[in-house]
């Protein structure tokens, strides 16, 4: 799938293209799976954190095996993963585990791998904290949830926006659930929200991926020395300018983070890797598959989580 035009998902072309030639210590693979992410939306719009250069096939994850045969492994790419082949660095990849589909793999190389850094690195969470996880229901939402419940949390709150999303954030560990929507029209009413979650108290640790209201809000509920860990910008929507006033008076902390940076020091990968794949080889872990789609139906992949009509992970077949 390739994209010659910035838009929305009605960009993303089926097109024939020669295989990809490995640059230096790279390895060529064959596709089983490619993992699709809400960034990828960010990308095909050119909204997102790096400019992007046309033409683009977008996708930064797959599960595959060498070309020519080898071990099933999931990998890291900087682009390209929309395919049926790929050119990877070894480095950058997993072996996968025997009875690890390709979807959990998935769920776990990208998502999971940020929800592991955003608790261990970005918040450095503490047991009896109160950790709130902003769409919850999501790729890396529902893998937080499970992470800040087994390393700890006092409490964890989690947004979704439905009824039934809410539900399975509390059945994966959350609890308490909070409808995002508060925020829509004033901020306060989602910092109270939050607040109410957590029996009236403020919370120490918010993920934030939306921006806009939502980011405001959950700023606003964060106790003395809370941390705000932003890595996403779903909205759309610009976040207000937070003045080193705001932030003093409470001893509060907005921290960004990237996996991106991540890669470029791999060890740090292999870190988050290393617990979260036998974590769900042994059934600790639970990712959510969110549906598999066929590659020429990426568009639909993309329209889906747009409407955010999508829980967990979603996934392409290369071979259809």
């Amino acid at each position: 799938m390739q994209i010659t035009r910035f838009g929305g998902p009605e960009v993303l072309d089926v097109v024939d293209l020669p295989d990809p030639v490995p640059g230096e210590g790279q390895q060529l693979f064959d596709v089983s799976s490619a993992g699709v992410n809400f960034a990828d939306t960010h990308q095909v719009e050119n909204s997102y954190l790096a400019p992007q250069q046309l033409p683009l096939v977008p996708g930064a994850e797959f599960v595959g095996t060498p070309a020519g045969g080898g071990p099933r492994v999931v990998g890291l790419l900087d682009g390209g993963g929309y395919a049926e082949k790929v050119a990877a660095h070894p480095r950058l990849t997993w072996p996968v585990p025997d009875g690890v589909t390709d979807e959990q793999a998935l769920a776990v190389v990208l998502q999971g791998a940020t929800a592991w850094h955003l608790l261990r690195t970005s918040a450095h969470l503490a047991a009896g904290e109160t950790v709130v996880v902003i769409a919850g229901a999501g790729g890396v939402g529902s893998l937080a949830v499970q992470l800040a419940r087994r390393w700890g949390a006092g409490r964890v709150i989690a947004t979704a926006s439905s009824a039934e999303k809410r539900a399975l954030t509390e059945e994966l560990g959350a609890d308490a659930s909070v409808d995002p929507a508060l925020a829509d029209d004033d901020p306060k009413a989602f910092t109270a929200a939050l607040r109410d979650a957590n029996g009236g108290r403020p919370v120490d640790v918010v993920l934030e991926m939306t921006g806009g209201n939502v980011f405001a809000g959950s700023l606003s509920a964060l106790a003395p020395f809370g941390r705000l860990v932003t890595y996403g910008m779903a909205s759309r929507q610009e976040t207000r300018t937070v003045p080193p006033g705001a932030l003093m008076q409470r001893s509060r902390a907005v921290i960004g983070f990237w996996l991106a940076h991540c890669m470029t020091r791999p060890q740090m990968m292999d870190d988050a890797m290393t617990e979260l794949l036998p974590l769900v080889a042994e059934g600790a872990l639970r990712p959510i598959a969110g549906g598999r789609y066929p590659l020429t139906a990426v568009r639909e992949a993309h329209q889906d989580l747009l409407a955010r009509r999508t829980t967990g992970k979603l996934t392409l077949d290369p071979a259809r």
